[in-house]
């Protein structure tokens, strides 16, 4: 018969030093409303797996999209220096 044993690793992996630093919690802060929009666009699709989508369906998907997009180009422009027009 074969003893179980743990792993000391993966008991310890949520120790209180494995704390996510400032800078990794800001990050995630200034990249929420992506992830909401994520989340969003998601649950449209779901709401759709099983059924022919509705034009009230095709109309959130489509909105849930837009969402996304602008939510990913605001956190681009956000983390991308100014060069100026021309650069």
């Amino acid at each position: 018969m074969g003893h179980i044993v743990t792993v000391q690793e993966v008991v310890t992996a949520f120790a209180d030093w494995i704390e996510p630093t400032d800078a990794e919690l800001d990050a995630i802060e200034q990249e929420m409303p992506v992830i909401e929009a994520d989340i969003d666009l998601l649950d449209a699709h779901i709401a759709t797996l099983d059924r022919t989508p509705t034009e009230m369906d095709e109309r959130r998907l489509r909105r849930a999209r837009r969402r996304a997009l602008a939510a990913r180009v605001e956190l681009t422009n956000l983390s991308l220096p100014f060069s100026g027009v021309g650069a």
